[in-house]
């Protein structure tokens, strides 16, 4: 599937976003992936984290450092956020922004995650405050991404029970 949508960035800009469906990196083609969101599940909960810095709640994610590929950023991310490890991944979709004559291309996934221990703070630059676990169905409190975000929800829920029965998880 894929959805033509528009953002407004935090300079007040409004912005061209095209997000399509993928079912793995080989989607990517020959796009660089500069950034990755993880819709992040521990047992039946949505891990959301606060940046005081941005001043909002979001799945974890962030840039996709060099020589890097876009699954270990997502694993390095959820860890440096939540303090939690990747148990499994999947990637659901691609997001093109069009920004100042360039694209931005960045990955959204569904993961299962366990935590490492207690979460006590980011664990690179202290950018999240705050993170929470949720009810899925509550995640407009915390974040709307509009047409977009509803379908990703949509996907990523669909997806993880899949994955659910994939590691044994059954409650």
């Amino acid at each position: 599937m894929e959805i033509q949508s528009t953002l407004t960035n935090r300079s007040g800009q409004a912005l061209n976003v095209t997000y399509r469906d993928v079912d793995g990196e080989i989607d990517f083609k020959d796009k660089k992936i500069s950034g990755v969101h993880a819709y992040c599940f521990y047992d039946d909960k949505l891990v959301v984290v606060y940046s005081d810095k941005k001043g909002y709640w979001t799945p974890p994610g962030g840039d996709v450092e060099i020589g890097e590929s876009a699954r270990d950023a997502v694993t390095r991310e959820v860890k440096e956020e939540t303090n939690m490890k990747v148990l499994k991944q999947r990637f659901v979709g691609l997001q093109e922004i069009s920004e100042s004559g360039r694209i931005t291309s960045q990955t959204r996934s569904v993961c299962i995650v366990e935590p490492y221990g207690p979460f006590v703070g980011d664990l690179d630059d202290g950018e999240i405050a705050k993170i929470e676990l949720i009810d899925p169905k509550d995640y407009k409190k915390y974040f709307d991404w509009g047409e977009i975000g509803d379908h990703i929800m949509e996907r990523v829920l669909q997806l993880k029970t899949q994955m659910d029965l994939e590691i044994g998880y059954v409650k």
